[in-house]
């Protein structure tokens, strides 16, 4: 009897420890959750980086963005006549 009471003791002691491990570990989540876009003060991102377009990308989108709302725009007046 004396080995299963030093058994049970173990395994108490073993529950307590995983608590307090999933305790800090539920702080450095939240930690990481606040901190995920960026690092107080540093400048430094941390997980995704920004994603960079050029000049001549952003130029192309927008044309071919008022080429579409000036399609729109004509449909709409179209209908609107007929």
């Amino acid at each position: 009897m004396d080995i299963l009471a030093a058994l049970r003791q173990a395994e108490a002691k073993l529950k307590k420890q995983a608590d307090t491990a999933g305790q800090q570990l539920d702080a450095v989540r939240a930690a990481m959750k606040v901190l995920g876009r960026e690092v107080a003060g540093s400048g430094k991102r941390i997980g995704k980086k920004k994603r960079v377009m050029s000049a001549a990308a952003r130029a192309k989108i927008g044309k071919a963005t008022k080429k579409r709302w000036a399609k729109f725009r004509a449909e709409k007046k179209r209908k609107g006549k007929a």
